[in-house]
């Protein structure tokens, strides 16, 4: 094995071979650029470097396994004798070269986070710089942590089951052998055989929307994806799926009973797309649909190309939860579009992601709903610093390379820190020169990665223009790689919120809500209101509000989180059966997380936690349950 080490240096280009007195040649690996290093991958892409993945896949429910293969086509550099992939939890049954021939291969040592590297090798060390192909028949576990299994009990038509894939951060390699890693970028194409009855999507073109019949039951749907994207972003949902358009350019995927009510809630999706074209620039990806999922799904929105996943929990019934969905079609430019190299790099996907979603909901619905939003991040964001500490690394937006699990990486701090460092330069620079940067930014970088000391350098010559006493006086530097947040940080304020606040202080000193007015108020502003209200509150005061909003009945599930939240800190017995069945209903970590948290906290709400658990477990998605197991059982 020429592994170099158990990490990639990633964007580094060909290795230079150094010419031997004698053949054969040995591939040499550049220099480590600590800011290149990913650990999480085996990949050795200075030698090796995948380029195109072509899946053959059978999606049996019976086994929950997807059996096929995975044409790999690769880059190596002179004198490279083997090509390594990443796996976690495959069967690998035989790898081949375009002749059909066996090829050697092994899987070598791993652990449980990375799992496996797949070591495949060639013959003869290669006399240039040349492309190769292999396949590989292999079949996933069931057990696989990007894939979720419905039963049809799990799905609002309750016929069919349903299957629907989970990337980020490093789980494509549990689905598909390829390299895994963000700084890896690679275009794809699929033939997806699923049972008669069903519907594959996935994060590309489809080629065959409607399918085409398979020889022995099933249906073949094709897809081509051929924009390189990093792996994470390979996105697969298959179940009883209808669509319905939108606009020219988007629609909106559901399962039948929900797709009218998904279509009214992103009829803007449209004028989304237009404001961000404006903002930003053109988008490069022809479509943009969404896919509203069963409610397993862990996230609010995952911002596969081409295809949002998003979780039936923003369907409130007013547009007020469509911010999620503006956020993941700004992901068409930060994340999609230019990528975080590594995923201690992961600001530059999800801190930009939210400035560009603030920004467009100013555009779309106005600025005192922009100021609600930036306000309530804000709030997460300082609470979150309270509970790490002023000091803590894990408050910079550079992340230091401690090996942690990288999903670990894509939390408030990346988000909220991030965005308030793009709302600094705004107000220091100016929002016209700030756009004309981030336009040129899109367009320098576009399919390209991005470690953070390259974007420093890109901001320096492109916004900056070397000017080293603005970027001291804008402490650019403790910005990126200090804990904390830094004094110059933007004050985030609304009009409305003040009023809010007033409300909430005076039903906490008074215990009345004379004032509160439910049929005028947003989501936002019941968001702010709920979380202004110190816990623990005593029985009395939560018996008022239930009693007067039903606010355990709610359906909007940001207010009826926040009010369950307050219920469980609160340790308030009513609240139990709709904590109990808030928890059952859904797995999207947002909420499931930190309501599981806050009742752990207690000796009150332990047990609580720990029989909703046992029971709901089940219907979680790994990525949840990885973090739930640790919480629950510490």
């Amino acid at each position: 094995m020429r592994l170099v080490a158990a990490a990639v240096v990633l964007g580094s280009g060909a290795a230079q071979a150094q010419e031997p007195p004698q053949p054969p040649p040995v591939a040499v690996a550049p220099a480590i650029d600590p800011d290149l290093v990913d650990r999480f991958t085996f990949a050795v892409p200075a030698q090796a470097r995948v380029t195109h993945v072509s899946l053959d896949l059978r999606i049996d429910f019976a086994e929950k396994r997807a059996i096929g293969t995975a044409r790999i086509r690769a880059q190596l550099a002179r004198g490279a004798t083997e090509v390594v992939l990443d796996t976690r939890d495959l069967e690998i049954e035989s790898v081949t070269n375009p002749n059909a021939q066996p090829m050697t291969f092994m899987l070598g040592e791993g652990d449980a986070l990375r799992g496996k590297p797949l070591i495949v090798s060639f013959p003869e060390p290669a006399k240039g710089t040349a492309t190769v192909a292999f396949t590989i028949a292999y079949r996933t576990s069931p057990a696989s942590a990007a894939l979720q299994w419905l039963a049809p009990e799990q799905t609002a038509g309750g016929k069919l089951p349903y299957l629907f894939s989970q990337g980020q951060a490093i789980l494509t390699r549990s689905w598909i052998p390829t390299q895994d890693s963000p700084g890896l970028r690679q275009t794809y194409d699929a033939r997806i055989v699923v049972p008669d009855g069903m519907r594959a999507v996935m994060s590309a073109e489809a080629l065959t929307p409607d399918g085409e019949p398979v020889e022995g039951g099933g249906m073949a749907f094709r897809f081509r994806m051929p924009q390189s994207i990093p792996p994470y972003l390979i996105a697969l949902a298959v179940g009883d799926i209808s669509h319905k358009p939108i606009g020219t350019r988007t629609g909106v995927y559901a399962e039948p009973s929900r797709l009218d009510a998904a279509a009214a809630e992103f009829v803007d999706l449209d004028r989304m797309l237009s404001a961000a074209e404006a903002f930003v620039g053109s988008y490069r990806w022809r479509r943009y649909d969404v896919l509203v999922l069963p409610p397993a799904f862990p996230y609010g929105g995952m911002e596969n190309p081409r295809l949002t996943f998003a979780s039936p929990t923003i369907i409130a019934g007013d547009r007020s939860l469509t911010s999620v969905v503006v956020h993941e079609l700004a992901h068409s430019w930060a994340g999609n579009l230019v990528t975080n190299a590594t995923w201690r790099d992961s600001w530059l996907n999800e801190g930009l992601t939210t400035y560009l979603e603030l920004r467009l909901n100013e555009t779309l619905y106005g600025a005192e709903r922009a100021r609600m939003l930036e306000a309530l991040g804000r709030a997460e964001l300082m609470d979150e610093l309270a509970r790490l500490g002023p000091r803590s690394a894990a408050t910079q937006l550079h992340r230091p390379d401690t090996g942690d699990d990288p999903d670990a990486s894509l939390d408030v701090v990346s988000y909220e820190k991030g965005s308030a460092f793009f709302r600094m330069l705004e107000a220091n620079i100016g929002r016209e020169r700030l756009d004309a940067y981030l336009k040129g930014y899109f367009t320098r970088f576009a399919f390209k990665t991005l470690t953070t000391p390259a974007f420093l350098a890109d901001l320096r010559e492109h916004l900056l223009a070397g000017d080293a006493a603005l970027e001291a006086r804008l402490t650019i530097g403790e910005w990126l790689s200090a804990p904390g947040l830094p004094a110059n940080a933007t004050t985030p304020r609304s009009e409305a919120f003040a009023t809010v606040e007033a409300i909430a202080s005076a039903f906490v000193l008074e215990g009345t809500v004379d004032e509160l007015d439910p049929a005028t108020w947003s989501t936002q502003e019941w968001q702010r209101f709920l979380t202004k209200l110190p816990p623990p509150m005593s029985t009395e005061k939560l018996d008022i509000l239930d009693a007067r909003y039903q606010l355990s009945k709610k359906t909007n599930s940001e207010v009826l989180f926040a009010w369950l939240k307050l219920a469980a800190a609160s340790q308030y017995d009513p609240g139990v059966p709709a904590i109990e069945a808030f928890l059952g209903s859904m797995g999207r970590r947002k909420f499931v997380e930190p309501l599981f948290t806050t009742l752990v906290a207690t000796e009150w709400g332990r047990p609580i936690a720990q029989r909703i658990y046992a029971k709901v477990r089940p219907t979680y998605h790994p990525v949840l349950t990885a973090a739930l197991d640790r919480l629950i059982n510490r």
